[in-house]
């Protein structure tokens, strides 16, 4: 049974940093597409950065040059380092697998979700 669970969510401070992880189990993610997503409360989920099977990346461009996200296909765990992080990035962060490998960061690519973590930046 394919499963995949984030961690890594908390309070932080403005200007700190997080770092989330997404590991699968019933399934190698190497092949896959995996992306992070966020919602908070009121808004619709948004993509904010994926990693294709060929470690192609994508960020939202809120995020650039503050996220990243990274993969180790022998962990078979992707994650993403957020620094800097302000109120703006508030919310609880999914990944999500897209079996298509599509390399794109749109909700509707992806057929397999986590239950999500949640992130919280207040002072």
């Amino acid at each position: 049974q394919l499963q995949l669970v984030e961690s890594g969510g908390g309070l932080v401070q403005p200007g700190g940093s997080l770092r989330l992880s997404c590991v699968a189990s019933g399934i190698t993610l190497d092949d896959y597409t995996i992306g992070w997503f966020r919602q908070a409360p009121g808004k619709e989920r948004e993509g904010v950065s994926c990693i294709s099977s060929t470690y192609s990346t994508l960020y939202k461009d809120s995020v650039k040059g503050r996220f990243t996200i990274s993969r180790d296909n022998a962990k078979n765990t992707v994650y993403l380092q957020m620094n800097n992080l302000n109120a703006e990035d508030t919310g609880i962060y999914y990944c999500a697998l897209d079996p298509r490998d599509s390399g794109l960061a749109r909700p509707g690519s992806y057929d397999y979700w986590g239950q999500g973590t949640q992130v919280t930046v207040s002072s």
